[in-house]
């Protein structure tokens, strides 16, 4: 199993390029039993959202994407970031 410090690697790795199956498989598995990895994987969702509202100038929908629930956004935290924006 990867180490906190590779899942927070892929994570932000993510943002920028798909992962291969055997990274999202080992993103998820880590995520699953690491509550650490699973609140910086909500944070880096957070400010994406953030900084997207901000540039389109939506700052409401940022607000609201700030406001999920602890369960929304565990729920979030495997998916890559293109999945993330399409809402998957």
């Amino acid at each position: 199993m990867k180490s906190c410090r590779e899942v927070t690697r892929l994570l932000s790795e993510a943002q920028e390029r798909p992962l291969d199956l055997s990274e999202r498989a080992s993103v998820k598995l880590h995520l699953m039993i690491c509550r650490g990895c699973r609140n910086f994987s909500s944070q880096m969702d957070n400010l994406r959202t953030i900084a997207r509202a901000y540039v389109s100038g939506k700052r409401d929908a940022a607000e609201g994407d700030a406001e999920k629930t602890d369960g929304e956004r565990d729920k979030d935290a495997g998916k890559s970031g293109e999945e993330r924006d399409k809402g998957e």
